[in-house]
């Protein structure tokens, strides 16, 4: 490839990295956009200081090279390579110090429990004053306009909760709980990843993050607490016997049902939400099939066992069940 052809690729790859659901220089947050100026002031500051020293090495290595005595050194070393660089750092230090308490300001009611599992996302919804938490998995609803606490903990290994476009990372680990808090500013359908190594599956631990009007949040949070729908049509109704014959129940919870497991994630409205298997696939009847059928191909080490001997009506049937489950 042509060296301009490639100065042109690299160009248009930089300036796709600038926009999009998963881009931290894209935010749809307060605490995101408050990141966003601090990367820029501190990527401002490291060029003053590279520009300054280079810039004087330049200067008395070419322009002016005259024979300067050893006190007059002394002092442009000391106070262009020391007194100047821990001025800017110390300043640049003091200020970033100063906003990071916003990112784990206390929330304005809601908060939500996430649990980073192998390999996918525990989700509670805590609404002030309730006793008992909405479960949910492998997806999050915000509202917007409004402060969110997140508690964060992990059941095995170490995790980090990351949502680019929204706010910073958060490590979560086994035995202790940390706590950052998110406020977007916008509507829109986001990606959230886990960001430290965590095992085989760990490039395929996403979520999907849903940023909704107050509104339409209430509505929604309203809708998840509620029981699941019971199957419509025959195909479905054969869905929802296969999954209990399979004994599915043991793993999985659907709420309003003999399904009680805890073991995996909460099914109760699987089928309305944005992505299958933990930002894996797109929650299609054909995809869900393929992901009962072919797990631990989708995603390595996975708990779940992969049900390829089930006869292709069941297989289907099951997928129409749980595609119906909104």
């Amino acid at each position: 490839m042509p060296f301009r052809s490639c100065l042109v690729l690299t160009a248009l790859l930089a300036l796709g990295a600038c926009v999009g659901r998963q881009s931290v220089l894209d935010p749809a947050g307060q605490d995101a956009q408050t990141l966003l100026i601090l990367f820029a002031v501190m990527l401002a500051g490291a060029i003053v200081l590279w520009v300054a020293v280079n810039g004087m090495m330049l200067f008395f290595n070419r322009i002016s090279t005259r024979h300067y005595d050893e006190s007059a050194a002394r002092k442009l070393i000391i106070g262009g390579g020391i007194v100047f660089p821990t001025i800017v750092i110390a300043a640049l230090l003091a200020w970033g110090l100063s906003i990071m308490p916003d990112q784990r300001a206390p929330g304005d009611g809601l908060r939500i429990k996430v649990i980073g599992e192998q390999w996918w996302w525990r989700v509670e919804y805590w609404p002030e004053g309730a006793e008992t938490p909405i479960v949910a998995a492998n997806e999050i609803r915000l509202p917007v306009g409004a402060r969110t606490e997140f508690n964060l903990t992990s059941a095995y290994v170490i995790h980090s909760f990351w949502i680019p476009a929204l706010g910073g990372k958060m490590d979560m680990f086994p035995g202790r709980e940390t706590m950052v808090s998110l406020e977007p500013t916008e509507t829109g359908v986001y990606r959230g990843q886990c960001a430290e190594f965590c095992g085989a599956s760990h490039a395929q631990m996403a979520f999907e993050v849903v940023t909704l009007d107050t509104a339409d949040f209430d509505t929604w949070l309203a809708a998840e607490a509620a029981p699941a729908m019971a199957p419509e049509g025959a195909k479905a109704q054969r869905g929802a016997q296969v999954f209990l014959a399979e004994g599915c129940g043991a793993c999985h919870a659907i709420r309003g049902t003999e399904a009680v497991g805890e073991v995996g994630p909460d099914l109760t409205h699987v089928g309305s939400r944005e992505s299958l298997g933990a930002g894996v696939l797109e929650p299609t009847m054909a995809n869900i099939a393929d992901w009962i059928a072919h797990t631990d191909d989708l995603k390595p080490e996975v708990e779940m066992p992969a049900y390829d001997d089930m006869p292709d009506d069941d297989l289907m049937a099951l997928a129409t069940y749980l595609k119906g489950l909104k």
